[in-house]
């Protein structure tokens, strides 16, 4: 299924995500492994997909989350690689992390001993990474009592202290607090070894470390931003040699064409008054959405290849675009929020820029009803491999990218594979063996997605691009259909 038919969906592509991995990878020591982090859903790409699709790559050694439930979340999707909580967790979540093999950050002498009385429970070993707070002031033991925990740990029966960490507190590569905060957990790693206790895995490199060539050599790095391409000005000038790539694009269609006078006010409050005639489209896309309200009269999208200006308040499901300049407008086009259309394109970073936050979160924001198409190139993909999940050849199905985005694209060819459970259940299985599709694509509709698919306009059915449109007709012209912004 391509994004005809839906509101407004993301494009995630999986092979833009294996390149990003594969030149981060090249930047490390040999030997260095990776923790891909996929907390808050990938950063709005999709937990599950991406961690299937970097499954087997080289490099990798596990998942990053943010959390129990998101650990939890890929398990029940069949993920077996090493995931490791970074955050903390709460006594009611240590049953379930301890009877899925999920391991923990500690930072405290009172989760130690809870941890450790529920794995002799369970008749389980758990995992542990001593987190260190060298700096941060967030999470994390102090050095001085570090040491004290990681005797306790290391003294247990049933907790294994796998991992030593740290925190880096700075974005900018090259920071120099990063040299300080590197050289503290080194201190403490020092005095541990003195205690014959030597974690194998000692790690603290987030991608601007990386970038900054701190901790490239250390046993395990943690990128997160820079596996999806979205680059800050802080970092953007230190990847340039690695090529780094967006993988998420955001698009729309228009569902409602109005001719309006000059001195008519658009949106909420009239924040925004037309000039001259001219013609406004409505998007089915707002802040729910995670098109910032504070793009109201500021942002912009692609309409057929040209720039079109955000025009009155983004409202909770409506945005509104002055399209007058632009010819031969139709209901039904594809509409790119974020992304590439021709000689166009609109970043992340750019709207992060444009009002004032950090491109974190922009891709965050993107909403749960935003259907998600994972893509990927078929020249990479479809090389006699098949669905490890259905078990059937990929086959030769083709799904282009809505729009212009396909024309853009046109050596590509999408091709969807097995959807995702539509729920993870309650009480979660004892692991099993690996049933994760690698190197695949997955395509996802959430069932918010489904139900924002029901409403859409019927003015007229979603287009893909220039060369399937039809003619809107006067109505749509006119204004005399279509759905009013809320």
């Amino acid at each position: 299924m391509s994004g005809s038919g839906h509101r407004v969906w993301a494009e995630i592509d999986l092979s833009a995500l294996r390149r990003n991995m594969a030149r981060v990878v090249r930047r490390l020591a040999d030997g260095t492994r990776v923790l891909a982090v996929v907390k808050a859903d990938a950063y709005g790409h999709g937990a599950v997909p991406v961690a299937r699709a970097l499954l087997g790559e080289p490099g990798l050694w596990g998942f990053g989350v943010g959390d129990s439930q998101e650990a939890l979340e890929l398990r029940a999707a069949g993920i077996d690689a090493p995931i490791l909580i970074l955050g903390t967790i709460i006594p009611e979540e240590e049953a379930q992390v301890v009877s899925h093999d999920v391991r923990v950050c500690v930072h405290s002498m009172d989760r130690v001993g809870t941890l450790e009385d529920e794995s002799r429970r369970q008749g389980r070993r758990t995992r542990v990474h001593l987190m260190v707070d060298t700096g941060m002031g967030r999470l994390g033991a102090l050095p001085g009592r570090a040491l004290d925990l990681a005797r306790v740990v290391a003294a247990s029966r049933w907790l294994e202290l796998e991992g030593l960490a740290t925190h880096m507190s700075s974005s900018k590569p090259g920071h120099p607090f990063t040299a300080v905060q590197r050289q503290r957990l080194l201190s403490l790693l020092a005095d541990l070894r003195r205690d014959h206790i030597e974690p194998p895995l000692v790690h603290f490199a987030n991608t601007a470390a990386i970038l900054g060539g701190d901790g490239g050599s250390s046993p395990l790095v943690r990128p997160g931003i820079s596996l999806y391409g979205v680059l800050g000005p802080d970092t953007a000038q230190a990847a340039g040699p690695l090529g780094l790539e967006p993988v998420m694009s955001l698009r729309t269609q228009i569902v409602y064409l109005k001719d309006v006078p000059a001195g008519t006010p658009i949106g909420y409050n009239g924040t925004h008054v037309t000039a001259h005639a001219t013609r406004v489209a409505t998007l089915p896309v707002g802040y729910n959405d995670g098109l910032a309200y504070r793009l109201s009269n500021r942002g912009r999208a692609i309409v057929r290849g040209e720039i079109a200006p955000i025009v009155g308040a983004i409202s909770m499901d409506y945005t509104m675009l002055d399209v007058g300049p632009i010819p031969g407008v139709r209901v039904g086009d594809a509409v790119t929020l974020i992304g590439s259309e021709g000689a166009r394109s609109i970043t992340i970073p750019e709207l992060a820029s444009l009002v004032g936050t950090i491109p974190y979160e922009i891709s965050c924001a993107v909403g749960k009803r935003v259907h998600r198409l994972y893509v990927r190139e078929e020249r990479e993909e479809l090389e006699g491999r098949r669905d490890e999940t259905a078990g059937a050849p990929l086959g030769p199905e083709v799904i282009p990218a809505p729009g212009a985005a396909a024309a853009a694209a046109a050596d590509k060819r999408r091709v969807p594979v097995a959807p995702l459970p539509a729920a993870m259940p309650a009480a979660l299985p004892a692991p099993a063996a690996a049933a994760a599709t690698r190197r695949v694509a997955v395509t996802v509709k959430p069932a918010a997605a489904a139900a924002a698919s029901a409403e859409a306009s019927s003015a007229a059915p979603a287009r893909r691009g220039k060369g399937s449109r039809k003619a809107a007709g006067p109505d749509g012209m006119k204004g005399s259909s279509g759905t009013a912004a809320a």
